[in-house]
């Protein structure tokens, strides 16, 4: 019960810096807010999202600043001022400091790059409003979860892997739970054949769901399980597919393998359409960290879905 009232306190925090990024923050006004003292809401802020409510509340307002510059033609002032900034002088340097480039220089690249969206609750349900089955069984599960979107853009990038097909979270009878375990066995067969286990583990693993040439109401989808070609040459066993350039919001996940298709639901249903941006059919991506073994449990991984600005 303790654990839900300072949860709710922190989202009531996090609705109310989303609703005045243009007015002065302060610490204590928000820790006044919360009935907290100011090094007591300043930990349990802490504790939730991972970052000083300083960082937070200065990321969020930089990413919008730098959402502004790509998507309008106001000027810096205005923007910096929109965004909670005194001055075009400190909006620069703060923004400066987060993106390594100043505004100037991000406008003219066009491209949206290190933008954090605000964080939100993610509920543990799937869109029925149930639990998924065996959840009171999975364990190193959070009650109480936030998450954070970041969108990006990646360069064209050449993989090389092994396909199939699967059935994905919109069919009728989803089958990816038993097939992509399945396909990632096969690259791994394939590679121990070239490869010793340390230079494997070394290797950046990717997944990625071919879209691009979906029909409407087709849930068929071609998984690819792959590895970086940046990384070594070419492999004659593996099937290489090149993936364009392209802007991604990025999904943070680290949990029980069942949860992902929940996020992924929220995601479309939830966080997609009403974040200014639409999903678009491309190559969606699974990164996961060097060292990565798929074994149908746990996952540690970004998910990348092509957007675009509606």
């Amino acid at each position: 019960m303790i654990q839900d009232a300072a949860f709710h306190r922190i989202q009531s925090t996090l609705e109310y810096i989303h609703n005045h990024l243009d007015r002065p923050l302060s610490v204590e006004s928000m820790a006044e807010k919360s009935c907290w003292s100011r090094w007591q809401f300043q930990r349990v802020f802490s504790h939730f999202t991972g970052q000083t409510v300083a960082q937070y509340i200065r990321e969020i307002r930089l990413s919008r600043a730098a959402e502004l510059l790509l998507c309008s033609r106001r000027t810096q002032l205005d923007i910096a001022l929109e965004c909670g900034f005194d001055s075009e002088v400190s909006f620069s340097r703060s923004f400066r400091h987060m993106f390594h480039c100043t505004p100037g220089q991000y406008r003219r690249r066009g491209k949206r790059a290190g933008l954090k969206t605000p964080i939100v609750s993610l509920p543990l349900t799937d869109l029925s409003g149930h639990k998924p089955g065996g959840i009171s069984q999975l364990k190193g599960l959070e009650e109480h979860r936030l998450l954070q979107i970041r969108v990006e853009s990646q360069p064209e990038k050449q993989v090389q892997g092994v396909a199939g097909r699967i059935q994905g979270i919109f069919a009728e009878q989803p089958d990816f739970s038993a097939k992509v375990p399945q396909i990632w066995q096969k690259l791994s067969e394939r590679l121990a054949k070239k490869h010793s286990l340390t230079d494997r583990s070394a290797m950046q693993a990717l997944g990625v769901l071919d879209t691009s040439s979906l029909s409407s109401g087709d849930t068929s989808i071609d998984y690819w399980a792959c590895i970086s070609s940046d990384q070594h040459e070419p492999l004659t066993l593996l099937d290489s597919l090149v993936i364009p350039e392209q802007e991604y919001a990025v999904i943070p996940f680290s949990g029980p393998a069942g949860l992902i298709d929940n996020t992924l639901q929220w995601f479309i249903c939830h966080w997609l359409p009403t974040s200014g941006y639409r999903g678009i059919n491309r190559f969606d991506l699974e990164v996961y960290p060097s060292g990565f073994i798929a074994d149908g449990q746990h996952l540690e991984m970004e998910y990348w879905v092509p957007v675009a600005p509606e």
